[in-house]
């Protein structure tokens, strides 16, 4: 764990960040950090402008670049900065997460990636109706069922902007 600014300590779990590098071994490039936020602490933290980033937030009530986010929220955004900022409404902590983007153009939802709403939309039927997929072995619930599907066209992305 570094202490970055006074009211951030960072865990760097993978990647680099602000010139503390994670012993973990990486493949691609990419970020992972814990960053926990004594209350009233704002910083602008410095990040790889070629990554595209998402934050999830852990505990706390966090501001991630003027958006309030609570406990379980996660707030993706996007590529082309040079710094992130941060403020911390309570004590919280956060998941940085990100890396390059995929040469692919790809479209992420809920727990399936495709190269099209199309194919989404595929991939939930199959997974609502028990093909394809096969069971989950080791979880100790009932079957999770995937949301509906939003009403606005799912769009591939990737680094072609």
């Amino acid at each position: 764990m570094t202490s970055l600014d006074g009211g951030l300590d960072a865990t760097v779990i993978l990647g680099e960040l602000d010139g503390v590098r994670s012993p973990g071994t990486i493949h691609t490039p990419l970020v992972g950090a814990d960053l926990t936020l004594r209350e009233g602490t704002e910083v602008r933290l410095p990040v790889e402008p070629g990554f595209e980033y998402a934050v999830l937030t852990m505990s706390g009530l966090t501001e991630v670049d003027g958006v309030r986010l609570e406990p379980g929220s996660m707030l993706y955004l996007g590529t082309d900065r040079r710094e992130l900022p941060l403020r911390a409404v309570t004590d919280g902590s956060v998941l940085l997460l990100g890396g390059e983007p995929f040469e692919e153009e790809l479209v992420m939802w809920w727990n399936f990636i495709g190269r099209s709403g199309e194919e989404i939309a595929q991939a939930r039927n199959d997974w609502e109706n028990g093909t394809r997929f096969g069971k989950v072995h080791g979880y100790d619930g009932a079957r999770l069922h995937a949301p509906q599907l939003p009403v606005t066209p799912l769009k591939p992305r990737g680094r072609v902007r």
